[in-house]
């Protein structure tokens, strides 16, 4: 068993809370998803943070293409590690 983890990348945090309620429906995750606030460099403003949706996949079952689709419905992206 490997620990993976997912880390998408939403545009604002409606998205990113959409997202983490959505895909505990559609890929059955174990856990619920964290939301963490990524403000960017020398940046204070709520407008200039991105905001991500951490997904625990200890089983490695998540289809990485399949998250790729799915949050590009909201004009994110999965960071690849």
């Amino acid at each position: 068993m490997s620990d993976v983890r997912h880390v998408l990348v939403l545009p604002d945090r409606d998205a990113a809370e959409e997202v983490a309620e959505t895909i505990r429906d559609r890929f059955t995750v174990p856990e619920e998803p964290q939301l963490v606030r990524d403000a960017l460099a020398g940046e204070d403003d709520a407008e200039d943070a991105q905001w991500l949706v951490v997904v625990e996949d200890p089983d490695g079952r998540l289809d990485a293409a399949e998250l790729d689709d799915f949050v590009a419905a909201w004009d994110g992206w999965r960071e690849a590690h």
